[in-house]
């Protein structure tokens, strides 16, 4: 269990430091085990039992004095594997992060490196915190737009051995990036929204600055998702368009040996009069009369640009 000050920057601090009374902002970071036992204590007068198995998504939701929700983070180290979960409930003055494996604890942390504020408050808090969830997203999205536009080169390029797996890949995490950047839409929504009146007007600016950066990404994220479905549609095409040079390909050499087969068919008869079969000529003039259809076809396929 770890406590924090909301003052110049997240302070952390001992049980026995926190003021009883007064505007003092306090954060608390637990186990749903350290939750459950502390939960009468803290006085929120919530029942509020989260455990990672039942957080599906990211949300917010206001009770009766209070404000619970939960969180399902992406793991930017594996954006396909396991999100981090943990939970959350806060009042006016109170934010206490319900966690068993440390996400929120890193985030407060990292807020305290890196931030100081002239005005502390929650509203500010909850800013930094959020922007903390999606501050290395752009550069992840510009990453991925740069690796589409390889993709798109190779199709072009002719080499299509791997590009749709990873271009399906790529789809996935879009697909997964979209769905939780629509969860946190809504969880600001509901913030928003204020409905306890925890926040004061003067400090909503903060939500509202989170909500329009909030619609940016996700703006970037939808032309992402836009992009992998047209290298996808891309690689279609490419292929086929190999597909049908290789049935032109087949055809052209089916149409070149018509001809040759009906010769062959000719000749393949049993007839005792043939007037080629008793001439010295009639073999070899068989097989310039075989050479010049077959020229005689290359040719014409050349200038129809089949070939």
């Amino acid at each position: 269990m770890q406590y924090y000050l909301i003052q110049e920057t997240v302070t952390p601090c001992a049980p026995e430091e926190i003021p009883e009374t007064g505007d003092t902002r306090i954060i608390a970071v637990m186990t749903p085990e350290e939750w459950k036992s502390e939960r009468e204590r803290i006085g929120m007068g919530i029942e509020f039992d989260p455990t990672t198995r039942d957080i599906r998504s990211t949300k917010a939701e206001a009770n009766y004095g209070s404000l619970t929700g939960t969180f399902k983070i992406l793991n930017r180290e594996n954006l396909l594997g396991p999100e981090h979960k943990f939970a959350f409930a806060m009042d006016e003055r109170r934010v206490v992060f319900i966690d068993r494996h440390s996400t929120a604890r890193k985030i407060i942390e990292s807020i305290a490196e890196t931030k100081r504020w002239r005005s502390p408050s929650i509203e500010h808090f909850l800013y930094d915190f959020l922007e903390q969830i999606i501050s290395r997203d752009f550069p992840m999205i510009e990453k991925f737009e740069t690796e589409l536009d390889s993709l798109e080169d190779r199709i072009l390029s002719g080499d299509t051995d791997d590009t749709l797996t990873r271009v399906n890949q790529i789809r996935s995490i879009v697909r997964r990036i979209l769905s939780h950047y629509e969860q946190l839409i809504d969880m600001v929504q509901e913030l928003e929204e204020n409905e306890n009146g925890f926040f004061s007007e003067e400090n909503l600016r903060y939500i509202h600055l989170f909500m329009n950066r909030m619609d940016r990404y996700h703006d970037s994220a939808v032309a992402l998702k836009e992009h992998s479905m047209q290298v996808r549609d891309l690689y279609r095409e490419q292929l086929e368009v190999r597909q049908n040079r290789t049935v032109t390909l087949l055809t052209v050499v089916t149409t070149i040996f018509m001809p040759l087969t009906l010769i062959v068919g000719w000749y393949g008869m049993n007839f005792t009069h043939m007037p080629e079969l008793d001439s010295p000529l009639g073999y070899p003039l068989v097989i310039v009369a075989s050479i010049v259809i077959i020229a005689g076809m290359l040719v014409f396929f050349k200038k129809k640009k089949w070939l």
